[in-house]
């Protein structure tokens, strides 16, 4: 008497199946981790700029408020605004909560490719107006900020009444000696204030922008 035998399959995959699979699994793995690789990196890059972008944007609103507020010559007898060198100094009006007016010194300078802002404490006398712009490097008490890093150049032209974009400050001198002696003249009580310079020109070079970026600004305005 015979046995009908009958084949039994087991269900399952072949070890050439198995290896196509981990092959194909293995590529897209990698393809996978490129794509998050160049995600990631686009993102440090943007978040990169962004900063930048911002840093840049605060530096020139805090010159476009200094220039705003710059004093008038008639009271402190010289230009408000002296520049040169990648350097702008600003004499400005500075009106503290429940106090009396007071003048303060700025100044804006780039060592090592960082923007830095000193400013000195408040004066409250032409006196001392005198003695903190010939301090020179010799800062103690002034506040210190740094506004940005990666600066290359700041360039700086002043817009002077009947003359135009100047980047010497002997035209602006020139301008304000004339402007001063008109000023023993007599003139009407509500006549806007003379100004040997009414505009600056700022243009900051950074590490990665491939032209300069140019901002005019107003001065006493």
């Amino acid at each position: 008497m015979k046995r009908n035998g009958r084949c039994k399959y087991q269900a399952g995959f072949t070890l050439i199946e198995l290896l196509v699979a981990i092959t194909i699994l293995a590529l897209v793995a990698v393809l996978s981790w490129r794509g998050l690789d160049q995600i990631v990196r686009t993102r440090d890059v943007v978040t990169v700029s962004m900063a930048e972008e911002r840093a840049l944007a605060q530096f020139f609103d805090q010159v476009g408020i200094d220039v705003r507020q710059a004093a008038l010559e008639r009271e402190i007898g010289q230009s408000p605004m002296a520049f040169g060198g990648g350097q702008l100094q600003i004499v400005r009006q500075l009106n503290l909560s429940g106090q009396a007016p007071r003048l303060q010194v700025v100044r804006y300078h780039v060592p090592q490719g960082r923007v830095l802002r000193t400013a000195s404490p408040p004066l409250a006398t032409l006196g001392q107006l005198r003695a903190a712009l010939a301090a020179g490097a010799n800062m103690e008490g002034w506040s210190v900020v740094e506004l940005m890093g990666g600066v290359v150049a700041v360039n700086l032209r002043a817009w002077v009444p009947q003359l135009g974009w100047t980047a010497n400050m002997l035209d602006v001198q020139t301008a304000l000696n004339k402007n001063l002696s008109q000023l023993t003249g007599l003139r009407a009580p509500n006549a806007p204030p003379v100004r040997s310079i009414t505009g600056i020109e700022l243009s900051v070079r950074v590490v990665n922008a491939q032209h300069a970026l140019t901002r005019i600004l107003l001065v006493g305005e």
